[in-house]
């Protein structure tokens, strides 16, 4: 797949069109990348998605801004994996929120890229003051021979699936249903780095994984599995969270206790799913309460692996 910043004055072939932000790429963005895919082979045209960075609504509001499901390299990977074959990153800023609803038809989808379809979400707006719709992409195309087609809402179980409604999963804990709506379990992915070493000091080493996301839509501790190490998952337990009893620190970091792990991976890039959440992030009196529930963390992993997932997750 190939990745652009931004978007060429003029366009050197057609496109199988769609723009969105597709953070997390849930079930309903899986779907309309299948639609997208497929009208781009059948049309003989790339498949071509146009996303933004930052995200808009981090651009008008950086402090209500909503968390973010995954990092810009990580929605790139799933969308190689969806079989798109081009992605214009476009920087959202003030420059591009003026842009107005007829100027982003002529110079964006005409001019830069060329669009020969379409597929849009049925909720998308564009251009300054949100003025462009559906409606108004129709009649364009009408006008300017591209075709367009608005991608419906998807169900899951009676629930509209949306970024939002990931989000909204993980923060209550319910890591089933994020996985029902994404389609997979929910995972973050990051490179180790060296930390304080203080786990190692408690008889409980961990790796800590660089994450890119300042507020990241989960926390807590959870029982994982690690991709990246071997052939198959290596299961154990993670914290995400601020490290109250430890540091404080408003950086949220990410550690995960391998079992049975014995092996350096410092450097390793590393993708943790979270599969169960156990407990809330918490302050401990000291160092040996925060020992004695490490203890007890690990146990309630590993008791739910041995139940749940011993065809899946290797444990040493």
């Amino acid at each position: 797949m190939q990745v652009f910043r931004g978007i060429p004055p003029h366009a050197s072939q057609g496109s199988v069109l769609t723009i969105g932000n597709f953070d997390g790429v849930h079930r309903g963005h899986q779907a309309l990348l299948q639609l997208l895919t497929a009208k781009a082979r059948a049309l003989g045209l790339p498949a071509v998605v146009l996303t933004f960075e930052p995200h808009p609504r981090e651009f008008f509001s950086p402090v209500d801004a909503p968390a973010r499901l995954s990092t810009l390299r990580e929605k790139l990977l799933l969308l190689a994996a969806a079989g798109v074959d081009r992605v214009h990153v476009c920087r959202f800023d003030a420059r591009l929120a003026a842009l107005s609803a007829d100027a982003f038809i002529d110079d964006i989808l005409i001019g830069g890229l060329h669009v020969r379809h379409l597929f849009i979400g049925d909720d998308f707006r564009f251009g300054a003051r949100r003025q462009g719709d559906f409606a108004m992409l129709a009649a364009a195309g009408m006008q300017r021979g591209f075709g367009v087609e608005a991608m419906p809402t998807l169900d899951v179980a009676g629930e509209r699936v949306s970024s939002s409604a990931v989000r909204a999963a993980l923060a209550e804990g319910d890591m089933d249903h994020a996985a029902r709506l994404l389609g997979r379990p929910y995972g973050i992915a990051g490179r180790v780095i060296h930390g304080d070493k203080l786990g190692r000091t408690l008889g409980y080493p961990t790796a800590n994984i660089q994450m890119k996301h300042r507020k990241p839509a989960l926390s807590g501790v959870y029982a994982v599995t690690v991709e990246g190490l071997a052939e198959r998952p290596v299961a154990g337990v993670a914290n995400v969270g601020v490290r109250p009893t430890v540091t404080g620190t408003r950086r949220p970091t990410l550690e995960v206790h391998l079992f049975d792990w014995q092996q350096d991976c410092y450097g390793a890039h590393l993708r943790v799913h979270f599969l169960r959440k156990q407990r809330d992030e918490m302050r401990f009196a000291s160092l040996d309460a925060l020992t004695a529930q490490i203890v007890r963390d690990a146990e309630d992993a590993r008791a739910w692996f041995a139940a749940h997932l011993n065809s899946t997750a290797s444990q040493g």
